[in-house]
């Protein structure tokens, strides 16, 4: 990575937004079964760090799957990030109002289209606003540019060969979900999900990386609790892709940044009564 940490501080980003080569994604998404809840481009729309564009998890992807904001093929993504104004060379810097939900899932997305410099704001808008920075309710106007995506696989798995990973059990699954719906004692929000876990999937809850300022914990902390992970093989799991991502992240902070994100998640894998489910009593 270009970059000795894949977060950077907003004080990195006042010194470094006026650069014209600097990108920046407003990724704010907010789950469709919280429904007190803003949408992601309203929180956007209510105020944001001024130039960034909104990155929509849910336009930028396949929409041929039957699952939501799966990862698009490279052209589909190529023709989206540059209608936003993202070029070749560009640097990217994501964020979100929703403690790393779903900037991490944006920082992924890039990196698995093969964007090298790209990196997540530490603590989002609010560590921004902490930090004395103003925002904006008016989006910038956009002038697309030329962007080239190379699809790299070894960022992302598919049900098939998560099958084949849960059977060989040559991967460390780590599932981003909390303790309850991993064990299968507490229920799953989307409706008609039973909950539970991948056999031999690991349950690492995104809340468990992250301060209660929201800031991703320091690489020593993150060391500690991720430590076995860091040098093996590693697939990340969540309901729908998003915190799985934050996973991901925080694996790439402490040392690994080859994880994989198990695109469908719980709602492909559980969705398919041929595919095992483990339970903890």
């Amino acid at each position: 990575m270009p970059f000795d940490d894949p977060l950077v501080s907003a004080e990195w980003l006042k010194a470094h937004i006026d650069k014209p080569d600097l990108k920046i994604v407003d990724a704010t998404w907010v789950p469709p079964f919280l429904k007190d809840r803003d949408s992601g481009r309203t929180c956007y729309d209510k105020g944001h760090i001024p130039g960034a564009v909104y990155f929509d998890i849910d336009d930028i992807a396949d929409k041929t799957s039957g699952l939501s904001h799966m990862l698009p093929d490279q052209d589909v993504f190529a023709s989206k990030v540059g209608a936003l104004g993202i070029g070749d060379g560009d640097t990217v810097i994501a964020y979100d109002s929703n403690t790393f939900f779903a900037s991490a899932r944006a920082w992924w997305m890039f990196r698995a289209m093969g964007v090298s410099k790209v990196a997540v704001l530490d603590g989002g808008l609010k560590a921004w606003q902490a930090a004395g920075g103003a925002t904006e309710t008016q989006p910038p106007l956009l002038q697309p540019k030329a962007f080239t995506a190379t699809f790299l696989k070894p960022f992302l798995r598919n049900m098939d060969e998560m099958r084949q990973h849960v059977e060989k059990n040559d991967a460390a699954i780590l599932d981003a979900r909390d303790q309850g719906r991993f064990n299968g004692t507490s229920p799953e929000p989307r409706a008609g999900l039973p909950s539970g876990h991948m056999p031999g999937s690991f349950c690492i809850p995104a809340s468990s990386l992250i301060t209660p300022e929201g800031m991703m914990k320091s690489r020593a902390e993150l060391s500690e609790l991720l430590g076995t992970y860091l040098n093996a093989p590693v697939i990340t799991s969540c309901g729908s892709g998003v915190s799985a991502a934050v996973i991901a992240l925080a694996l790439a902070r402490a040392g690994n940044d080859k994880a994989a994100v198990y695109d469908g998640s719980w709602s492909e894998w559980a969705a398919h009564s041929d595919n095992p489910i483990a339970t903890v009593s």
